[in-house]
C-alpha cells in the first residue's frame, strides 16, 4: 500500500481564527451562564429561600471532580478548576450576598492568594488583623471567614462553641498548588462529597503519635494539623458525623468536629 499522504499543518492565521471563533463561543456561554444565575435566583426568592446562602462546597467538588475526570486532552486540573471557580463565585455573588474575610497570620498575601483562587474575583474581600473579625464575619449572611493555620492561634477551637459556624473547605483545593494552609468558614450546610477529610479538635494531654494511635484502633486515620493554645487539630480521613462513636472513645476531655472538606481535587 501507497503511504497516506502527510495532511499539511493548518497556518499560524487559520490557527488564530479559530481560536477567535473559540472565544467568541466562550463568550456567549458564560454570558448565558450568567443569566441563568439570575434565573436561579429568582426561582429561590419565588421558592421563599432567596434569603439563604447558596454555597454547596458538595456540590461544587461533585462537579469538578466530573470534569476533571473527562476528556481535556492537554487542559490541566489547574485551568479547569480555575475557569469553574470563577463562573461558581460570580453565580454565588449573582444570587445574593457574598464576601470574604481574610485573616492570613504572618502571611496575609498567601492567605488571600488562596482565597482567591478558591472562591474567584467576583466576592469583595478583606483582610482583618484578627482571626475573630473573620468569624464575626461568617456568621452574617453570605460571610466566609478564611483563616490561616498557625502554632500562634487556635481560632480553630473556638469553633467547637460555635455549632453554626463549620469548616467547609480547606485551602488551597489543588495539591499542585501547595500544601494546605487556611480553612474557610461559614454558616453553611455540610455534606459528604464522595472524598472528604473531616476537622476534629481535642484537649487530649501527650505527644500526637498517642491520640493517633488511640484513634487507628478505632479505624480513624488522623493527622494532626496544628497545636496551639492547649488544643489539637486534627484532619481525619472520611467524612465522619459530630456524633460518631470512634471519636466520642477518642482521647480528650473537650473534643468535637468542627467540620468537613472535600479533599484536594487533584489526587
Amino acid at each position: 500500500m501507497a503511504d497516506a499522504t502527510p495532511q499539511t499543518p493548518p497556518s499560524l492565521d487559520e490557527v488564530r481564527a479559530r481560536i477567535d471563533a473559540i472565544d467568541g463561543e466562550l463568550l456567549r456561554l458564560v454570558v448565558e451562564r450568567s443569566r441563568l444565575a439570575h434565573a436561579v435566583a429568582a426561582a429561590k426568592a419565588s421558592a421563599g429561600d432567596g434569603g439563604k446562602f447558596g454555597l454547596r462546597p458538595a456540590r461544587e467538588a461533585m462537579l469538578l471532580r466530573r470534569l476533571l475526570a473527562g476528556p481535556r486532552n492537554g487542559a490541566r486540573p489547574g485551568l479547569i478548576v480555575r475557569i469553574w471557580r470563577e463562573l461558581i463565585g460570580d453565580s454565588l455573588a449573582t444570587q445574593g450576598p457574598f464576601h470574604l474575610a481574610v485573616w492570613g497570620g504572618k502571611d496575609p498575601a498567601r492567605a488571600v492568594e488562596v482565597a482567591r483562587l478558591r472562591f474567584g474575583v467576583a466576592p469583595s474581600l478583606r483582610q482583618v488583623a484578627r482571626p475573630e473579625e473573620a468569624l464575626a464575619d461568617a456568621r452574617a449572611l453570605g460571610g466566609v471567614g478564611i483563616c490561616a493555620l498557625t502554632a500562634d492561634s487556635a481560632w480553630w477551637g473556638r469553633l467547637l462553641a460555635e455549632p453554626k459556624l463549620k469548616v467547609f473547605a480547606a485551602l488551597p483545593c489543588l495539591a499542585a498548588w501547595g500544601p494546605l494552609s487556611a480553612l474557610a468558614v461559614a454558616e453553611v450546610a455540610i455534606e459528604p462529597s464522595g472524598a472528604d477529610n473531616t476537622f476534629w479538635v481535642t484537649d487530649a494531654p501527650g505527644g500526637s503519635a498517642a491520640i493517633e494511635a488511640a484513634l487507628s484502633r478505632d479505624g480513624v486515620a488522623a493527622t494532626l494539623l496544628v497545636e496551639a493554645g492547649g488544643l489539637k487539630l486534627y484532619m481525619l480521613a472520611g467524612f465522619y458525623q459530630a456524633d460518631d462513636a470512634r471519636l466520642a472513645r477518642a482521647p480528650g476531655k473537650l473534643s468535637g468536629v468542627i467540620g468537613a472538606a472535600p479533599a484536594p481535587l487533584d489526587v
